[in-house]
């Protein structure tokens, strides 16, 4: 099935982050580090008006670190990009963050002159677990699914720095499926736009190709699976979604798979690496998404 996913307020909030951008001083873009390509606004680029741009890969902690590594490089070769990788639900690793915006806007975040950040990440990709983070507080509504903050709101860290939190925002039109796919596997598409048994599958097949020893490691096969189908049917059939007649029901297979994935029982691994055309800031595929001409 074709995937797309763009609920009513999405929008909007693209509108919000053209007139914010024109008075912050930091943008802060919260990736998923399993797929920072697919998990990247892709307007962010035509938005940005040369202000610095930190990329946090979030959720480090699920993410294949070798891989993790090389799109650090890869980003932080491009003028105005730190990349900085961490788990917002650790404290210690998210206080990096304000530090390393005070450095990037060296002139604020004094009295009278408060650093302004706006932060920006698609759906489900831990945007307001990371504030909350930052804040010590809850300040910014937090759940398993996508598309839970849904309107702009400031929040001062009383620290010289004010956040301007953004909604989760995806882009109108998905052209690049494999992308859709592997937001899909990662639970930033809401679950009435996917078929389960189908993205089991495309996270299946990528698992045989590229973590075979963790599929082995976590399901204790005693050989691998053929195919992401034989691979949906042998995690069923160890995970109890048996249908009358003993077959396998594939949609709970698939369910439970991609619930282990998301949660890291797989193993660390990500499911996007770096490609010299992947990270420029304005690619072939930000600019379709945008709708502009090259």
């Amino acid at each position: 099935m074709t995937i797309e996913w763009y609920p009513g307020h999405m929008s909007k909030a693209h509108e919000q982050m053209a007139e914010l951008v024109r008075r912050i001083d930091v943008i802060i873009e919260i990736l998923d580090a399993r797929l920072p390509v697919s998990s990247a606004n892709h307007l962010l680029a035509e938005l940005r008006r040369n202000k610095p741009w930190i990329k946090v890969l979030n959720k480090n902690d699920l993410a294949d670190p070798v891989v993790t590594k090389a799109w650090v490089r890869a980003f932080e070769q491009q003028t105005g990009i730190r990349a900085l990788p961490l788990s917002a639900k650790q404290h210690r690793e998210v206080l990096q963050l304000p530090k390393l915006c005070l450095r990037l806007a060296p002139t604020r975040g004094k009295p009278g002159r408060p650093l302004r950040a706006m932060v920006v990440g698609i759906p489900n990709v831990g945007k307001s677990t990371l504030i909350n983070t930052l804040a010590g507080k809850a300040m910014a509504r937090v759940g398993d699914k996508p598309a839970i903050t849904t309107c702009a709101q400031q929040i001062d860290l009383r620290n010289g720095i004010i956040l301007s939190d953004t909604p989760g925002v995806l882009w109108p039109t998905m052209s690049d499926q494999g992308a859709a796919y592997r937001l899909a596997a990662t639970g930033a598409i809401g679950a009435n736009a996917l078929d389960y048994t189908d993205v089991g599958l495309f996270a299946g097949e990528f698992m045989l190709a590229r973590y075979p020893d963790q599929l082995l490691t976590r399901y204790r096969f005693p050989e691998l699976p053929e195919s992401p189908t034989e691979l949906l049917e042998q995690i069923g059939r160890r995970l109890g979604c048996i249908i009358a007649g003993g077959g396998i029901d594939l949609h709970r297979a698939a369910e439970a798979f991609l619930r282990e994935l998301r949660a890291g029982k797989l193993g660390r691994i990500s499911l996007e690496e770096p490609e010299p055309t992947a990270v420029e800031g304005e690619s072939d595929v930000a600019r379709d998404e945008a709708g502009i001409e090259p």
